[in-house]
């Protein structure tokens, strides 16, 4: 089951996602100060506990380390979607929900996703 992230590991992996190259703690840690006031410790334990949790890879460079994602936001979240679907109980009815809530151009940006790769059994 995938989690949701907490606050500042959100804010971390986002920061993470749009620099799209490996950043070490200090990199990350300036990129947040511009935005709030934070401890090199802090940004430190929050990346060690992305690492556990396997959403960050990282590699030493000198006494340091690197690290980098190890997927994309948007493979995140749809590992997050699946996970709640898989948990809903009745995933017909969550989906029927889900399209209720669907604004214009998230139903569009669905129709063209089924055009690139259709479920399977559906004729493309």
């Amino acid at each position: 089951m995938i989690r949701g992230l907490g606050e500042l590991e959100s804010t971390i992996m986002d920061w993470l996602w749009a620099r799209r190259r490996p950043a070490s703690v200090r990199d990350v840690l300036e990129g947040l100060r511009q935005e709030r006031v934070i401890a090199y410790t802090t940004v430190m334990t929050v990346m060690d506990n992305l690492h556990t949790k396997g959403l960050l890879k990282r590699r030493p460079i000198g006494r340091a380390y690197v690290y980098e994602t190890v997927a994309s936001k948007e493979a995140y979240t749809a590992g997050l979607m699946r996970s709640a679907l898989a948990g809903s109980g009745n995933q017909a009815a969550t989906l029927v929900h889900f399209l209720e809530q669907l604004t214009p151009e998230e139903a569009a940006a669905l129709e063209a996703a089924l055009q690139v790769f259709p479920p399977r059994g559906r004729p493309a």
